[in-house]
């Protein structure tokens, strides 16, 4: 069987899951708000963040032409870069979200056009649908840095500079906030063929926003919880992990430094919701441990969900 036959297949077979169709759904509604933003809170005053989005306005107000064509033709481009520098995943995803930013905010123009509730800002004398440029940045930033966020929560992205920023993340290591802050600056940067210095001086602070708020988003939707458990009943409480669940963990010989008394350290990463089960478990049982617990928001290497763990032991059972 040839590789191209291979793909199909496994294409076939990715969307007769439920995985396919509920991230579908995610995609959809995700970039259904991202073009709301950008139509609704960019286009009106101009106002030029640094997105693709913004760069595309930027084109279509020189050169002329359909803002949501200069979106499309310039994801494609990206979307090349995807398939190139980043997993194969992140680009079959970002291919769909990528193609339908364009027609969506394409959509928003038939559905609603932004002129039935712009009005004029009294300071640039340009449209707003806020009534002022702060205003018109606030709106976008939040949708945006949300939509981005639930996007990448699926590996996947809003198309554009979130592959720039993927990019940068993946090879100089910065946080996604920052490497959408860096790529963004650039494109805001060229808002000075259509706008004054004040309108840009307010895109790159968007920008700079938008980063912190993406950070913000994002360690919220992958936050995970480190909990370290000090007790005489570590066995008890290794079961339970290992077999309700379906986690590993790791034993440290520790020394009370108070004490001088030798005893078991269990650490174990968890989802939020194992983390509530093994503290009621524990309270249930009364095991009497030292428990401190952290939050992380990054999970690197070998981590499986606790499906995959479980599905791991019956094939070892069985065996």
């Amino acid at each position: 069987m040839s590789k191209f036959s291979e793909k199909i297949n496994e294409a076939v077979a990715y969307v007769k899951t439920f995985k396919f169709w509920k991230e579908l759904v995610i995609m959809t509604l995700g970039m259904m708000v991202t073009a709301a933003a950008v139509y609704y809170f960019l286009v009106p005053s101009k106002l030029i963040i640094g997105t693709i989005s913004g760069l595309s306005i930027v084109l279509s107000n020189i050169f002329g032409g359909n803002l949501g064509t200069w979106i499309t033709c310039i994801n494609i481009f990206l979307l090349i870069m995807a398939f190139i520098l980043i997993d194969r995943e992140f680009g079959f995803k970002t291919v769909y979200t990528a193609l339908i930013l364009g027609p969506l905010t394409d959509f928003w123009d038939a559905v609603y056009p932004w002129s039935n509730i712009a009005v004029e800002n009294m300071t640039t004398h340009s449209p707003s649908v806020m009534g002022d440029p702060w205003l018109d940045l606030c709106c976008f930033v939040l949708l945006l840095s949300a939509a981005q966020a639930l996007m990448f929560s699926i590996n996947a992205s809003t198309g554009g500079l979130d592959i720039l920023a993927k990019i940068v993340n993946k090879f100089l290591h910065f946080d996604i906030g920052a490497s959408v802050s860096i790529a963004g600056a650039v494109i805001c940067c060229t808002a000075f063929f259509i706008n004054d210095f004040r309108m840009v001086v307010i895109g790159l602070i968007g920008t700079w926003i938008n980063g912190l708020v993406v950070d913000y988003f994002t360690a919220t939707l992958n936050n995970h919880k480190k909990l370290c458990i000090v007790s005489k009943d570590y066995e008890r409480i290794r079961k339970y992990i290992i077999d309700e669940l379906h986690r590993g963990c790791t034993l440290y010989e520790v020394t009370g430094g108070y004490s001088g008394e030798k005893s078991i350290e269990l650490e174990v990463l968890l989802s939020k919701d194992e983390f509530s089960k093994i503290l009621s478990w524990m309270k249930e049982e009364k095991i009497e441990a030292f428990s401190t617990a952290g939050n992380v928001s990054e999970v690197y290497g070998f981590w499986h969900s606790g499906r995959k763990h479980k599905a791991r032991k019956e094939i070892v059972d069985k065996r």
